[in-house]
C-alpha cells in the first residue's frame, strides 16, 4: 500500500513590481545610450561645442562680467534641446514604426512605465548640457579680468530647456503618434519664439519662453540686473515636470493617484513660477538703479593711485589697476601742468532702464573727471585713453565733447602713442574703422570729431618715434591745447607738413 504525503503549497512571492521597475531602469539606460548616439543629438552637440569653443577664449575682450556670462550660456543648449525633442520622439514611436506594439502589450512593463523609461533617458543628456554650461561659466570665472557674480537661476536655464524639450517630445509621441509630429512642433515652437521675443514683446509674455535674451550690450552691477532668474528657473522646472507627468498620465497611468497628485503639484509649481516671473522689477532694484545712475558716488568705493582717484562700483574694484596703467601712459606724454594734475576716474552707467537701455551718457561737467564704463578690453581700452587725454587737454569731458578745433590732434596722439599698435587702435575707436578721411571717434559720452586733415596729422605723428614727438608736445603744450588752435598751427608746432584739405570750420563746425 502506497502512502501519499501531501506537502504544503509554497507561499507565492510577488516580484512583479520590483521586476517592472528594474526593467524600467534597464530600458531607460538603453534608450539613453541610443539618444546620445542619435545623429541629430551628435550634430547638435558638435555645433554647440564648436561654437562655444570658438567664441569663449576671446569673448568680452578677456574681461568678462559674470552677470553677462551666465545669460550667454543659454542659447547653445536650445539647439541641443530641439535635437533631443526630435530624437526622443523618434525613439518613442519606434515600436509603432516596427509594428511591435502588440508584442510589447504582453510584457510586464506597462505602456506608462515605458514612457517613464523614455523620460528617464533624458537625464544623461541634460547632465551633459549642465556640464558644458558649468565649464563655459567656470572658464570665464577663472580669468584674471573677471568681475561680478553669476546667477544660479540663469545657469539652470540651459539644462532645464533641454529637459523641457525632451519631455515635449515624449508627450507629443503619445498625443500624435506620427513621424511628422516632432518637426511640426519644432516649427510651431520657433514661430512662438519669434512672436514672443521680438522687439514688441517687452512684457511678461516673453518670460513664457525657455530663454529670454536682451536687446542691448549694457553691463550692469549684478544687484541691478532685475531679471527674475530664480522664478524663471522654477517655472521651467515646473513646466518640464508637468509635461513629463502628463505624458505618463496619457500612457495609461490615469488611475494612479500618485501620478494625478504629481501632475497637480507640477502645474501648481509652474503657476507659482509664472506669477513670480511676471511681477516686474522690484521697487528696491528700481531705486538702486536710480541712485547708481544719478548719484554713483553714494554706492562706489574710491582708491587713490599717485595723482588720480579711481571710483568704481564694488564689483569693479579689482579693475582699477587696469585703468591706472592707461592713465599713467597718457600722463607720461602730457606737458607741464597736465602730467601731474589731479584727476578723478569715475565709473558711470545708465541703469534706470535696466538691460533694455543702451543710451550714451552725458559728459561729466565736473573739472578733471573722466568717465569709464563697465566694459573693458578690446576697443574699450583706447576709448578710455581718448577720454583721459581729452580731459588732460581741455579740463572737462563736457568741453572735450564740444571741441571742434585742432586740439583733437593732441588728444588722439596722447591717447594712442603708447599703445602697442596705435594706428590699429585709431581705426578701432573710429566709427567707420578707418585711418583716413573724416570720422566720428566713439566715446562713452559725447563722441569726438576728426576732419581728414586731423586724421592725416595724427597718422603721421603715430608713425614717428614716440619720444621725439613727445618732446615737441611738451615744448609746445600751451599752444597745442589752446582753444581754437588751427590745424596749420598744430602742424607747424610739431614740425609736420600742413595737410591739404578744407579748414575745420568747413568740415567740423
Amino acid at each position: 500500500m502506497t502512502t501519499t504525503t501531501e506537502l504544503p503549497s509554497p507561499v507565492p512571492v510577488t516580484t512583479a513590481h520590483r521586476t517592472s521597475w528594474t526593467t524600467v531602469f534597464t530600458l531607460a539606460g538603453f534608450e539613453a545610450r541610443r539618444l546620445l548616439r542619435s545623429v541629430p543629438v551628435l550634430v547638435a552637440f558638435a555645433v554647440y561645442l564648436a561654437w562655444t569653443g570658438w567664441r569663449t577664449p576671446d569673448a568680452y575682450g578677456g574681461f568678462p562680467a559674470l552677470q553677462d556670462v551666465d545669460r550667454d550660456t543659454q542659447a547653445g543648449p536650445l539647439l541641443v534641446g530641439l535635437a533631443v525633442l526630435l530624437s526622443v520622439h523618434h525613439a518613442v514611436l519606434r515600436s509603432r514604426r516596427h509594428d511591435t506594439d502588440r508584442h510589447l502589450s504582453v510584457l510586464v512593463v506597462q505602456p506608462w512605465r515605458r514612457t517613464v523609461a523614455h523620460l528617464l533617458s533624458l537625464v544623461p543628456v541634460v547632465l551633459l548640457v549642465a556640464l558644458c554650461v558649468g565649464v563655459q561659466f567656470t572658464w570665464h570665472e577663472l580669468r584674471p579680468g573677471a568681475v561680478g557674480h553669476g546667477s544660479p537661476g540663469e545657469l539652470l536655464v540651459g539644462p532645464l530647456s533641454v529637459l523641457l524639450f525632451g519631455a515635449f517630445g515624449v508627450l507629443l509621441a503619445r498625443l500624435l503618434p506620427a513621424p511628422i509630429g516632432a518637426p511640426l512642433l519644432i516649427v510651431l515652437m520657433l514661430l512662438f519664439f519669434t512672436l514672443t521675443s521680438g522687439p514688441a514683446s517687452e512684457g511678461w509674455t516673453r518670460w513664457l519662453m525657455p530663454s529670454v535674451g536682451e536687446y542691448s550690450f549694457a553691463t550692469l552691477p549684478s544687484d541691478l540686473i532685475g531679471r527674475p532668474a530664480a522664478w524663471h528657473a522654477l517655472y521651467l522646472a515646473g513646466l518640464a515636470l508637468s509635461v513629463a507627468l502628463l505624458a505618463v498620465l496619457l500612457s495609461g497611468a490615469a488611475r494612479l493617484r500618485t501620478v494625478q497628485a504629481g501632475v497637480a503639484a507640477a502645474v501648481a509649481l509652474t503657476l507659482v513660477g509664472a506669477v513670480g516671473q511676471s511681477r516686474g522689477v522690484p521697487d528696491e532694484v528700481t531705486e538702486a538703479r536710480e541712485q547708481a545712475t544719478v548719484a554713483p558716488e553714494k554706492t562706489q568705493k574710491c582708491v587713490e593711485r599717485d595723482a588720480t582717484t579711481y571710483c568704481a562700483y564694488p564689483e569693479w574694484g579689482p579693475r582699477t589697476g587696469d585703468w591706472a596703467r592707461i592713465v599713467e601712459d597718457v600722463r607720461s606724454l602730457a606737458g607741464a601742468g597736465a602730467a601731474d594734475r589731479p584727476l578723478t576716474v569715475r565709473q558711470r552707467i545708465e541703469a534706470r532702464y535696466g538691460l533694455d537701455g543702451d543710451a550714451a551718457l552725458d559728459p561729466s561737467a565736473r573739472p578733471d573727471e573722466v568717465t569709464v564704463g563697465t566694459a573693458w578690453g578690446g576697443n574699450r581700452v583706447p576709448e578710455f585713453a581718448v577720454a583721459v587725454a581729452g580731459v588732460l587737454v581741455t579740463g572737462k569731458e563736457e568741453t572735450a565733447g564740444a571741441m571742434c578745433d585742432a586740439r583733437i590732434v593732441t588728444v588722439m596722439w596722447l591717447a594712442l602713442a603708447d599703445r602697442p599698435d596705435p594706428v590699429a587702435d585709431l581705426r578701432g575707436v573710429r566709427l567707420d574703422d578707418s585711418d583716413s578721411g573724416s570720422a566720428i571717434v566713439v566715446s562713452q559720452t559725447e563722441p569726438l570729431r576728426m576732419t581728414s586733415a586731423h586724421t592725416d596729422l595724427v597718422v603721421g605723428l603715430l608713425k614717428q618715434p614716440r619720444d621725439a614727438v613727445a618732446a615737441k608736445v611738451r615744448a609746445n603744450w600751451a599752444g597745442l591745447t589752446a582753444p581754437k588752435v588751427t590745424t596749420e598751427q598744430v602742424a607747424r608746432m610739431l614740425g609736420m607738413a600742413v595737410p591739404e584739405g578744407p579748414a575745420e570750420e568747413d568740415e567740423c563746425l
